[in-house]
């Protein structure tokens, strides 16, 4: 057997992540439609690698990047007309944030440990909690989404690695090092349209 047929799915989920970090890099609307279809494909990728609670993330994600479509081409600012700015993340969001983030980690965590034979329920669980706060940031444009997904990154690598998906370990360990580009980058960007 091959590589392409032993990892045909794990390279062209790989593929189209690279795609999409570069658009979310450039701040580019068109990284939705990539965030669209390459997380329907990762649920079937996931689960056949026991990854329970990354399948589930992945349909979170599907739905997310609707949202975050929506949000990034038609909210406005209120002052003008305007499209979304990148900004930082308001203090007042980072209780919630915190509060939610906490809340999801313990109930995707009973989930996987109740429902599934998951062998990485913490770290799974872990990772999907931290995922909804950065997408939830990512679609408000708050530049401080990079440094959520540098944690999450990090640990899918090795999760990744422990599960037999090693284009998408190396993809997320890519990950890594775009997503700390991407902060100075949108960093840049921010304080360009203030």
């Amino acid at each position: 057997m091959n590589i392409w047929e032993a990892y045909w799915l794990d390279i062209l989920t790989t593929i189209l992540g690279l795609i999409y970090i570069w658009l979310e890099y450039r701040a580019s609307i068109a990284l939705w439609l990539i965030g669209i279809i390459m997380p329907a494909l990762d649920i079937i990728l996931y689960w056949q690698h026991g990854l329970y609670g990354d399948a589930g993330m992945a349909c979170y994600y599907t739905l997310a990047a609707v949202y975050g479509l929506f949000v990034w081409k038609f909210a406005k600012t209120r002052k003008k007309k305007e499209p979304l700015p990148i900004t930082h993340m308001p203090l007042s969001k980072y209780l919630p944030a915190t509060l939610f983030f906490f809340a999801a980690w313990g109930a995707t965590y009973y989930v996987l440990i109740t429902w599934t034979n998951s062998t990485v329920p913490l770290l799974d669980s872990f990772t999907n909690a931290l995922s909804f706060v950065g997408m939830w940031a990512l679609a408000r444009k708050y530049i401080e989404q990079w440094f959520f997904w540098i944690v999450v990154d990090v640990v899918c690598s090795v999760l990744y690695i422990q599960k037999g998906i090693p284009f998408k370990a190396g993809l997320y360990g890519l990950y890594v090092v775009i997503a700390i580009a991407g902060y100075f980058k949108w960093k840049k960007l921010s304080t360009q349209s203030s």
